[in-house]
């Protein structure tokens, strides 16, 4: 049986940071993956450019039960950190909205650069190994059970993710060691996931497919973004929604103000002392898709003229325009979530380096623990200062 100092069962973004972390400090590291591949989800993010972290990252942008836990370690490795890691590598990058980082070319570099690390630091990637079981000596020792034989370890990281994306190999098994291990798993949903329809508003809503929309979208918890709104087949997808699925529970409505940058009523009110005799349908279609105005509202509505329109049909306008209020059926589920919200309680780790309080010796990093990111390259900042916290300790 082959001894290592340390053991990381996920060969993805926290993983290979934390085993090029711990490698550089001389420990002797092992990192095991089931897949064919390192760095799938990496490899697939940011429609193959890898969104890999955000100019500006705060505390406020992750979702976690304990908003303090995430703290210490973004403090500790920050988006600039990984920024002059990835021009070392002489790794091109741009900025888009919002702060958001993409490589030029491919997510393929950022892989190879992880794997570059990891090899400069004597850490080896052992893929097709699928765990069979765990289990820890009185010692202190971790005993692995492979497809590929038995190692043992002094340190023992759970980097393997969450349920998001079954088809790139997402499963329980990182819950699974900490429910063996006695940790509190907090209940897990799809996060940054699209909205699917109802039966009936799929009839009405499905011709509106492919169009896209400048919107301001608001949770019941008043958690609000502001970004781009698009109609699918199935529902409602695009930046805005998928900010906001995060803290969207089912059967709650969501708020859509489809004109956030201006006043409807005091537009509606100009259009009218200028062209009285104007439609509605002819005023709303200089401000929104014709399309959209045309499923939103009765068309004995659209074709009146704007002076003949009483109070209460104004007002009516107006709420269905800045608080269109929109019970979805639910969310296109783990298929197609970019993360998983919940998972391990943080509260039974270290908030410096990811530790079980109960266990010493093993650890967790990135997205198995109960510590979610917005969209735009948080959830990567999160594995990246994460992996690194458990590196420099395990």
């Amino acid at each position: 049986m082959k001894h290592h100092n340390v053991i990381i069962i996920g060969a993805g973004a926290a993983g290979l940071m934390c085993a090029a972390t711990a490698g550089y400090r001389g420990r002797d590291v092992l990192v095991l993956d089931h897949a064919k591949q390192a760095g799938k989800k990496i490899l697939i993010s940011g429609g193959g450019r890898c969104n890999f972290t955000n100019q500006k990252v705060e505390p406020s942008n992750f979702i976690c039960r304990n908003p303090h836990f995430v703290k210490s370690a973004l403090a500790r490795y920050r988006s600039s950190d990984f920024i002059e890691l990835v021009e070392r590598h002489g790794i091109e990058y741009h900025e888009r909205d919002h702060g958001q980082l993409f490589c030029n070319d491919s997510a393929k570099e950022i892989v190879a650069m992880l794997l570059t690390e990891c090899e400069w630091a004597g850490a080896q990637v052992q893929l097709r190994t699928e765990i069979i079981d765990i289990a820890r000596q009185d010692s202190g020792v971790f005993i692995i059970n492979s497809s590929k034989g038995q190692y043992s370890c002094d340190s023992l990281v759970i980097a393997t993710g969450g349920l998001s994306m079954p088809k790139l190999g997402a499963t329980p098994f990182g819950y699974k060691v900490a429910e063996q291990f006695g940790l509190t798993l907090l209940p897990t949903h799809a996060g940054l996931v699209p909205f699917t329809w109802h039966s009936e508003q799929r009839a009405r809503f499905e011709p509106l497919s492919g169009i896209a929309v400048p919107s301001t979208i608001t949770a019941k918890d008043g958690t609000e973004f502001s970004e781009a709104l698009l109609f699918t087949h199935r529902g409602l997808s695009g930046p805005a929604i998928l900010q906001i699925s995060n803290y969207w529970r089912a059967g709650e409505t969501i708020s859509i103000n489809l004109l956030p940058h201006m006043d409807v009523a005091e537009s509606l009110q100009h259009m009218t002392t200028q062209h009285p005799k104007q439609s509605l349908r002819n005023t709303l279609s200089q401000w929104l898709p014709k399309r959209l105005i045309e499923v939103l509202f009765d068309e004995a509505l659209l074709n009146m003229a704007l002076n003949q329109l009483v109070h209460a049909q104004r007002d009516q306008i107006v709420a269905d325009l800045h608080q269109w209020q929109l019970l979805m059926n639910g969310t296109e589920g783990y298929r197609t979530a970019e993360v998983t919200l919940g998972g391990v309680d943080t509260d039974e780790l270290s908030s410096k380096d990811m530790q079980s309080k109960k266990v010493p010796g093993l650890y967790f990093a990135g997205e198995v623990m109960d510590v979610s990111g917005w969209l735009g390259g948080f959830n990567f900042q999160w594995a990246w200062a994460s992996g690194v916290a458990v590196g420099q300790s395990a």
